[in-house]
C-alpha cells in the first residue's frame, strides 16, 4: 500500500504533525486499521520533542468522520469473530488518549461529523469547524445508543442540550455547534488553504496552544448568528428534563406556544421513528453519565457494547437502513407504550453489580 492508499495519511510540517483520515469514498468512516495508525502515531509524536501540535483533518469535502464501519460491525457480529467488540475497545481507548493528550491537538472538521467522527473530536484542545459542517450522535436511528464518550460531553452540554441531542439522533449546522459548545471556532472552507499556510510558517514558543489560539481568533469565529438550538432551548430544557420518554413525548405533544409547537409536533415525528429502546436507553445512558468521571463513561459504554449487539435493535437497524435498505425496520419493541423498562435498566444494574469485580481491559 502506498502512501495515497493508506487509510490514515501522516506527515510532520513545521513541527506540527498532520493525520488526515483517508476514506473520502466512504465518508471517512473508521476501521480497525485506522484506529489503530492515529493511536500510534500520536503516540509517537507525543514523545517527540520536536513535534509541538497534532492537527487532526480528513481527505475530501462530504465529510470529517461519518462513524464507525457500521457494515463490518454487523458483519462481525453475524459471523461470531469478535471484531466488533475489538473494534470498541480500541476506538475508545484511543478516544480516551486524545482527552489526555499532552500536547495541543487540532481537530479540522469539514463536512459531517458523526458518531465515531465525534469521539475523534471532542477531545481535541482545538475544535475548529466549517460552514459545511454537520454534527451529530445519530445511532438511535439505527437501534444503537450514543457512544465514544458521548455519555460525558452530551450531558455536560448547557441545560437539556445534549439530552435534547442524543436521543432524538438529529444533526445540528455550525450555529448550533458552537452554541452548544461542541466546537470551538469556525472559518469558512475557503479560509482552509490559508489555514494551512500559516500553520507551515508559525514561530513557536513554549506555548504552542496560545499561539494556536491566537492564529484561529483571527481567522475565525467563536459565535455565529442563526443557531436553532438557542431559539428552542427553552422548550428544549422544559420537555426534555421530564423524569422518561412517554412523559417527554406527551409534554411534546401538549406544547401549545406558537413558537415551539411546530418544532415539538416535528419532534414527536422523529421520537417516533426511532427505537424505542435505543432512546430509552439513551436517556438512561446520558443522565448517569452526568456523575460519572470520563473513564467510568467509557466503561460503561463498552459495557453496554458487549450487550447490545445480542439484546437491543442495532442489528435490525443497520438490515434495514444499511444492508437491506428497505428503511422498515421492526423494532422490539415496536412502541414506546410497549416499553418495559425493566428491560432497560437491566443492561445498568449489571453494570452496577460488575463494578465491584475487574473489567476486561480496554486495550489499544
Amino acid at each position: 500500500m502506498n502512501d495515497v492508499e493508506a487509510p490514515v495519511l501522516a506527515a510532520v510540517r513545521n513541527r506540527i504533525g498532520h493525520l488526515t483520515l483517508n476514506r473520502p469514498s466512504g465518508l471517512n468512516a473508521l476501521t480497525l486499521p485506522m484506529v489503530r495508525l492515529l493511536q500510534r502515531h500520536l503516540q509517537i509524536w507525543e514523545q517527540d520533542p520536536d513535534v509541538v501540535a497534532v492537527v487532526l483533518r480528513a481527505a475530501g469535502e462530504k465529510a470529517f468522520c461519518a462513524g464507525g464501519d457500521i457494515r463490518m460491525l454487523y458483519e462481525s457480529h453475524q459471523s461470531g469473530n469478535g471484531l466488533h467488540d475489538i473494534f470498541f475497545e480500541e476506538e475508545y481507548a484511543l478516544d480516551e488518549y486524545i482527552h489526555t493528550y499532552s500536547k495541543p491537538i487540532l481537530a479540522l472538521m469539514d463536512g459531517l461529523v458523526l458518531g465515531g467522527g465525534m469521539g475523534l473530536v471532542q477531545g481535541a484542545s482545538l475544535r475548529v469547524i466549517t460552514e459545511r459542517t454537520r454534527m451529530g450522535m445519530p445511532e438511535v436511528g439505527i437501534g444503537y445508543f450514543p457512544d465514544v464518550a458521548a455519555s460525558y460531553f452530551l450531558p455536560r452540554l448547557p441545560g437539556e442540550l445534549g439530552i435534547y441531542l442524543g436521543v432524538t439522533g438529529i444533526q445540528i449546522r455550525a450555529a448550533d455547534a458552537l452554541y452548544a459548545d461542541l466546537a470551538d471556532w469556525c472559518i469558512t472552507s475557503s479560509q482552509i488553504p490559508e489555514l494551512d499556510h500559516c500553520l507551515n510558517n508559525m514561530s513557536w514558543t513554549n506555548q504552542p496552544r496560545q499561539a494556536l489560539q491566537v492564529l484561529l481568533a483571527t481567522l475565525g469565529v467563536s459565535k455565529f448568528p442563526g443557531s436553532e438550538l438557542k431559539a428552542m432551548q427553552p422548550a428544549i430544557d422544559e420537555h426534555f428534563a421530564q423524569p422518561d420518554l412517554p412523559s417527554i413525548r406527551a409534554a411534546l405533544l401538549a406544547e401549545t406556544s406558537p413558537q415551539f409547537q411546530d418544532w415539538a409536533e416535528e419532534t414527536v415525528d422523529v421520537l417516533d421513528s426511532r427505537s424505542p429502546m435505543a432512546m430509552a436507553v439513551t436517556l438512561e445512558l446520558l443522565r448517569r453519565g452526568r456523575k460519572l468521571s470520563l473513564s467510568e463513561c467509557f466503561a460503561q459504554e463498552l459495557h453496554l457494547d458487549y450487550q447490545w449487539f445480542d439484546k437491543g435493535d442495532v442489528m435490525e437497524g443497520v438490515r434495514a437502513l444499511i444492508i437491506d435498505k428497505d428503511k422498515c425496520p421492526v423494532w422490539n419493541p415496536p412502541t414506546l407504550a410497549e416499553l418495559d423498562p425493566v428491560r432497560v435498566h437491566a443492561f445498568f444494574n449489571e453494570f452496577e453489580r460488575a463494578a465491584c469485580t475487574p473489567q476486561r481491559q480496554v486495550t489499544a
